[in-house]
């Protein structure tokens, strides 16, 4: 009977974002499986694709195309993640080949070759038959010798294993292992015709009687019998032995010696929290919390408690943090409870390391997986929980198609196996506080710090004063006092700057020229420590000019803070102090972000320096001073969500402090000490600031009280993008209802980038359902459009609107 393949074809077009079917060769028939990636005729091509479905007929009334062969002989993907990628494609208008291919680490996507292993014992026949008497076979020959079938069911019951060889790129890493392949009459035989004086050899036969087969490497020779590598040689030399590769997994945390920690015992809060959530795990029921905890009330603790109960049940969990830069200190954390069990995904990973990590998740090896936004596709079976730490971070959404939001990921995965999420956050989202106001979240509270300790106290330093007193520091006076006190009495200091890089900008006093990018509409960024002038949205790199290219002066100012230049200021106030500065240029190496926490962890600085990845999650008992530069730089920006960001950022930065036994204090630089959003976070008062915000957004009709599409369309030509956003402006004002708002078009905030003109509409609504089939025929209509340049993008849940 003929077997029918459903496969989304690696082609992102709106034509093809549906199944095909193929016919499955008859020798692949009850061989292939759903997730299976496989090689398929489409035209006059051959491309790859995902098998999502298998049937015994099609409704295809043609002569249906052969699958050429399949490209693993295992699934790459789970049946929960294909049902995940097509929910995905259709909620946020992606393709559901990008969603697939999205959910897969880079190694399954580069140019590799493959190997198959034997890994159990196979019968004789096999062993001859389909491995000519070798412990390996390449891939390519396995397919010219058509023998894929009966690979594919070795692999089903385990007796072999797909290597993954990168081409230029990590490979499977290997070691030098030895065993033998004699038989005992025949080893024994040799042990027994040695002379009395080849002492080491006979050690070496005993060893390899002891063995039964073992491969060992050198080194495990050495250490369980005292056999020198030169004995070995001789081993392989007189045919008692024979060296093989044996493929070990990278670990990233091979060389770090994790202190294991019990669980403490909990306050009357977090018991209470945690009790409340328990129970979801207990009746194995879907249940989404936010867990809402002040900084230092112990939320990691509960979060370690939660997934201890459901690794008891035999369960798994995933545990989500927004950047690399929290996910060490979450490493250790996790690794201190829970030791291998755990698995670690973030993209500071080498291709290698994150193929391991993933590897050991698909094989069932680890069963807590620890990691940034893509880690929720990390392919986890029988989920027994879902922990969002600081679920407001805006990390959480990734801008780049498939535009999705982590946390409604976690959610569907939630439902799917019937377990709890728990999104945590000491400065929730509106949209999540809001969603557990009408009980669709539910509230969990953490009020109090878990040590009694007071939440340090903040002050809020007016900049136009300290301007008026002509102090034209970066530090306004009682700031540069409290670090010098901190300095004598060897506490530490954290001081944060929402900026990258020297300056801003620079800018010829002699006739107002700025240096743009040539690519983008913006200004390049000056770089003193490599001495550039650097685009952010393109990478566009140039020499600093010591002449104005339009008056051939050579006054040049330079405007805006960056962390560079406050550290040389800072560096100038205090010859002494050891400071550490933590930007996006410092940490571009890997292990940049452990390394500068680790050696201020150990008090080998005094002060760090960051830009707002030192707000989040820093656990070190020494610090005492937070410091805040510039309280205003968000609060500038043309986005209704900017009051929201600066919340969370300065109540973020001020938890930082006091977290010990040594009270904390804060100190907020601002030139608007009277904001809501400043005044609200230097009370510490959540409440007070979600009541002001949720007023202003009703009245400006924002979520979460309305949902929101954002509409961009880009082109290189500008005259073409315009003329575009226009007909889809006709288009949904004559298809969506009256009390529907839609804002545009307009040019986007940043009108040219990478040589491209953007232009965008925004749509407010609180019910449209014309919304959705509207904006699917809008990218219908646009295929052939894009052929000739002309991009159209949907995000249907914003995070910037500009």
């Amino acid at each position: 009977m003929m077997q029918v393949a459903k496969v989304i074809v690696d082609i992102p077009a709106m034509q093809t974002n549906r199944p095909f079917d193929y016919a499955i060769p008859p020798e692949m028939n009850e061989k292939l499986g759903k997730g299976m990636r496989v090689e398929v005729p489409f035209n006059t091509r051959v491309i790859q694709g995902f098998i999502t479905d298998i049937q015994d007929h099609s409704d295809f009334e043609g002569e249906l195309k052969e699958i050429i062969q399949p490209l693993d002989i295992e699934p790459a993907l789970t049946e929960e993640l294909i049902a995940l990628g097509e929910d995905m494609a259709e909620k946020i208008f992606s393709y559901r080949i990008h969603c697939y291919q999205t959910m897969l680490p880079t190694m399954l996507k580069a140019k590799y070759d493959k190997e198959i292993k034997i890994v159990d014992e196979v019968s004789e026949d096999i062993f001859f038959d389909l491995f000519h008497g070798k412990d390996t076979l390449s891939w390519d020959e396995a397919v010219s010798r058509g023998i894929l079938p009966k690979l594919i069911e070795l692999k089903k019951n385990g007796q072999i294993e797909v290597n993954f060889i990168l081409k230029n790129q990590a490979k499977s890493k290997t070691v030098s292992v030895y065993h033998s392949e004699l038989a005992m009459d025949r080893l024994e035989d040799e042990y027994h015709g040695l002379k009395k004086s080849a002492k080491q050899q006979k050690v070496l036969l005993e060893a390899i009687l002891s063995l039964n087969g073992t491969a060992l490497t050198q080194k495990e020779y050495k250490e369980m019998f005292d056999i020198s590598p030169q004995t070995i040689r001789t081993g392989v030399e007189k045919g008692w032995l024979k060296l093989s590769e044996r493929e070990i997994f990278r670990d990233p945390y091979k060389d770090k010696d994790f202190k294991r920690t019990e669980a403490l015992p909990l306050s009357a809060e977090q018991d209470e929290a945690f009790k409340k959530m328990n129970q979801s795990l207990s009746e194995e029921k879907h249940e989404v919390f936010l867990l809402k905890g002040v900084t230092g009330s112990g939320k990691t603790e509960v979060y370690l408690q939660l997934i201890a109960e459901v690794l008891q049940k035999g369960k798994t969990a995933l545990m989500l943090v927004p950047e690399i830069a929290l996910t060490p200190q979450m490493v250790h954390h996790f690794k201190g409870r829970f030791g291998d069990r755990v698995a670690v995904m973030h993209s500071a990973l080498s291709a290698g390391e994150k193929y391991d990590e993933w590897r050991k998740i698909y094989n069932g090896e680890a069963d807590v997986v620890v990691g940034a936004r893509s880690s929720i596709f990390s392919p986890v079976k029988n989920l027994g929980i879902i922990i969002m730490d600081e679920e407001h971070e805006s990390t959480y959404k990734q801008d780049e198609n498939p535009k999705y939001h982590a946390r409604n990921v976690a959610i569907w995965r939630g439902e799917y196996h019937h377990c709890p999420v728990v999104l945590g956050s000491a400065t929730p989202s509106l949209e999540s506080r809001a969603r557990a106001q009408k009980k669709v979240y539910t509230l969990v509270e953490l009020k109090g710090r878990f040590n009694q300790r007071a939440l340090p106290e903040v002050e809020v330093v007016d900049m136009r004063e300290e301007f008026k007193a002509n102090n034209r520091s970066s530090f306004s006076m009682v700031l540069q006092e409290k670090i010098a006190d901190r300095l004598t009495k060897r506490q530490q200091i954290v001081l944060m700057l929402n900026r990258r890089g020297y300056s801003s900008f620079i800018m010829c006093r002699d006739c107002g020229f700025v240096l743009e990018c040539p690519n983008c509409d913006i200004s390049l960024t000056l770089h003193m420590d490599s001495k550039t002038m650097k685009c952010h949205y393109c990478g566009h790199e140039e020499a600093i000019p010591h002449t104005c290219p339009k008056c051939q002066g050579h006054n040049f100012r330079y405007y805006g803070t960056g962390t560079q230049k406050i550290e040389e200021e800072l560096q100038g106030l205090f010859p002494d102090a050891r400071i550490l500065r933590m930007d996006v240029d410092t940490t571009r190496k890997k292990g940049g972000h452990e390394a500068i926490l680790s050696a201020f962890g150990r008090g080998e600085a005094d002060i760090l320096l960051g830009t707002q990845m030192i707000a989040k999650g820093l656990d070190f008992p020494n610090i005492t001073l937070v410091g805040v530069i510039n309280a205003d730089t968000s609060l500038g920006l043309p986005d209704f969500r900017a009051s929201e960001r600066t919340f969370q950022l300065l109540t973020q930065v001020s938890g930082r402090a006091g977290r010990a036994d040594l009270p904390g204090e804060v100190i907020v630089q601002s030139y608007n000490p009277e904001h809501y959003a400043i005044l609200f976070a230097q009370q510490h008062n959540y409440d007070g600031f979600y009541r002001t915000e949720m007023s202003l957004r009703h009245k400006a009709g924002y979520p979460p009280y309305y949902f929101a599409a954002l509409i961009s369309v880009n082109n290189p030509d500008e005259q073409k993008a315009q003329r575009k956003i226009h007909e889809i402006h006709a288009i949904l004002k004559k298809q969506l209802s009256s009390g529907t708002i839609i804002l545009g078009p307009s040019k986007g905030s940043i009108a040219k980038m990478n040589n491209r003109y953007y232009f965008q509409i925004l749509v407010k609504y609180k019910h449209e359902p014309n919304l959705h089939p509207t904006l699917k025929k809008i990218l219908d209509d646009s295929q052939k459009e894009n052929a000739r340049g002309l991009y159209i993008s949907i995000d249907s849940e914003p995070v910037n609107f500009f």
